[in-house]
């Protein structure tokens, strides 16, 4: 085992995560176990695992909303950076502990590396979620990421926005450590018990989404492009957690002129358990990533795990994930031609679902890539043999 006591810093962890950093932070622990000490320090209630160490706000900054949310953020940052005192090294995770291994660095002379998932100058309509509070969750992000001893990008595009978006930071300093899945957790296993249980007809091929309500998902491109894909395949959205009540409810009505002009939509509005939604992956013929912004995009890996054929905007990460015309395909997003990518969006779309051969040697051949290039020990021995250059 290493001599490093890491100290891991996050907002989302078991049980309380609703996104692919969440997701990240919990793999990533498991395997950094078996080559360090680790703790790890989340926001929320408190945590029975051993070494886990869950931190809350001031209850003084708990109004007015949604500017709070960012004060919350600062208060909690500031009771992280107390509680690493002894580690030998700090690994954040997004903007909502960043600025805690920011505080860390500096109080306990400790490296800090920041892994980014997201970068909120990429983010603007973050402003509509949180209000003022944007301004300090791009303070949080900028000053880590530029004081920061190394910078983790999850993807090379992650690693080019780090770079545009922050010309202070030296490229020598940003190192490419790809994202990573569990192939024994996500594989193809088929329920047609699950899937009557959530409304979807077993015999009837279709396509699926999962994912926030948010404008970075682009789930209101795919309801768009949902009137253009033939109707009698039908369409499967688990979308939960808007990101505001009116991005809810503008997805809301969407989803409503789908249902009564177009039909066959199954909307899912909730958290599922993740053996009802690998059941989902695994039994669609298309999975459908219509992202406008994914510096990795998780959920691409999920769905190619469980042999499914993706298809997914030409975006961020996404490229470096999905093979063209092998693993699915890639659909080029520009804001100034939305009607364009609507369009292509659901001509790749209605292909695969009307191949469902075709569909599936994609969804293999999506397995074997995951199976190749993203498994998590190989991910934590990359981040040791960094950790080991800085400690």
């Amino acid at each position: 085992m290493s001599r490093h006591k890491v100290a891991l810093l996050t907002r989302e962890y078991p049980p309380d995560v609703y996104g692919g950093a969440g997701i990240h932070v919990e793999y990533l622990a498991r395997e950094l176990r078996r080559r360090a000490q680790v703790s790890v320090h989340c926001w929320g209630s408190p945590r029975d695992e051993p070494g886990v160490t869950a931190h809350q706000p001031w209850a003084a900054l708990s109004q007015p909303k949604p500017e709070s949310t960012a004060l919350e953020a600062m208060s909690i940052n500031l009771t992280m950076a107390a509680a690493v005192k002894g580690a030998d090294i700090v690994h954040s995770h997004t903007w909502y502990a960043n600025f805690g291994g920011h505080l860390s660095k500096l109080t306990w002379s400790i490296p800090h590396v920041v892994t980014t998932h997201s970068l909120e100058p990429l983010r603007p309509w973050k402003a509509e979620q949180l209000g003022g509070g944007y301004a300090i969750s791009r303070f949080c992000e900028q000053t880590a990421i530029e004081g920061a001893d190394a910078v983790i990008a999850v993807s090379r595009g992650m690693r080019q926005d780090v770079l545009s978006c922050y010309p202070n930071v030296s490229a020598d300093r940003v190192h490419v450590i790809h994202n990573g899945i569990d192939a024994e957790v996500y594989r193809p296993l088929h329920s047609n018990e699950a899937l009557a249980r959530l409304g979807i007809d077993p015999d009837v091929p279709f396509a699926l989404f999962a994912g926030r309500v948010t404008r970075q998902k682009g789930l209101h491109l795919l309801l768009a492009s949902a009137h253009k894909i033939n109707p009698r395949y039908q369409l499967v959205i688990v979308a939960s957690s808007p990101d505001t009540p009116e991005i809810g409810a503008e997805v809301a009505q969407l989803a409503e002129r789908v249902r009564v002009v177009r039909g066959n939509l199954v909307w899912i509005g909730r958290f599922i358990p993740l053996e009802d939604l690998i059941h989902l992956y695994a039994s669609a013929t298309v999975f459908v990533c219509p992202s406008v912004y994914e510096p990795f995009g998780l959920v691409n890996l999920e769905a190619m795990a469980c042999e499914t054929a993706v298809v997914a905007s030409r975006v961020g990460g996404i490229p470096e994930i999905v093979v063209e015309g092998e693993t699915g395909y890639l659909v080029d997003y520009a804001p100034e031609d939305v009607e364009g990518f609507i369009a292509a969006l659901a001509a790749r779309v209605d292909e695969l679902l009307s191949d469902p051969p075709l569909a599936a040697r994609m969804g293999k051949a999506g397995r074997e890539r995951v199976l190749g290039h993203f498994g998590w020990p190989a991910i934590a021995a990359r981040t040791v043999e960094l950790y080991d250059s800085l400690v």
